[in-house]
């Protein structure tokens, strides 16, 4: 073997294993983990739907409320247990939350719900004015709300996304809670995917928000101050 064969050879045992050490540490290397897709509830597509949905008058051509009607704190939305974060729940059997793995909310559903709720209930055009705290402004009526649930199901075909909500509406006088009612509505999903939990989530909502604009317009009118005279109260739970 003549010396420029030995370097041929030497160089392409060089070249292989260097090849190989590239390959091995490529093999090594964790795989790019793909970024969450985050997803909303729909505050625009929400405000369109009570307006469209309103039985009597939209909120466009409404009414103001009457000077004599109660003003209305709203709190901020709580959530039970399992539903106070940014996942996406799904449910397979009774008991068992899970998540999807790469969707997220882009916050928490009791912060998102928020202002909608005061949108929707502004458009009702029940109440002298809707504020949300924290503010300085008193109000006549307290509304206090929790997200029961905000889940998934796969129980069935098509799958279907299903939100509770609890409404509690007390009388800042008295402390007196007047009315409280447990919303529940089901929407079926078009896809059976995060995405399309999103889409049945948003149209659940809607429908929630017109039951509680509802719920809460009645409670304003039987309202009345607070002036020696009992006001007419109604107490319920769905």
């Amino acid at each position: 073997m003549n010396h420029s064969t030995l370097l041929r050879r030497l160089a392409l045992a060089a070249a292989a294993t260097a090849l190989a050490l590239l390959t091995g540490c490529s093999a090594l290397r964790p795989k790019p983990v793909a970024p969450p897709a985050f997803f909303a509830l729909d505050g625009a597509a929400t405000r369109r739907a009570v307006s469209a949905a309103s039985s009597a008058t939209t909120a466009s051509t409404a009414p103001p409320a009457s000077p004599a009607a109660p003003t209305l704190v709203v709190n901020p939305p709580q959530a039970a247990a399992g539903f106070d974060s940014q996942r996406i729940i799904y449910v397979r059997q009774a008991h068992q939350l899970e998540y999807f793995a790469n969707s997220e909310w882009v916050d928490t559903p009791a912060r998102m719900l928020a202002p909608l709720i005061v949108a929707a209930l502004n458009q009702g055009r029940s109440f002298r004015a809707v504020v949300a705290t924290p503010s300085a402004a008193a109000g006549d009526l307290r509304l206090d709300t929790e997200i029961l649930r905000l889940q998934h199901e796969f129980g069935g075909s098509p799958s279907r996304v299903r939100l509770t909500l609890r409404a509690t509406l007390t009388d800042n006088a008295t402390r007196q809670v007047l009315a409280q009612l447990d919303f529940d509505a089901l929407a079926d999903a078009p896809s059976e995917d995060a995405y399309g939990g999103v889409v049945a989530a948003n149209h659940a909502t809607r429908v929630v928000l017109q039951q509680l604009t509802d719920f809460c317009s009645q409670a304003a009118q039987q309202w009345q101050p607070r002036d020696g005279t009992p006001a007419k109260r109604a107490v319920g739970r769905l």
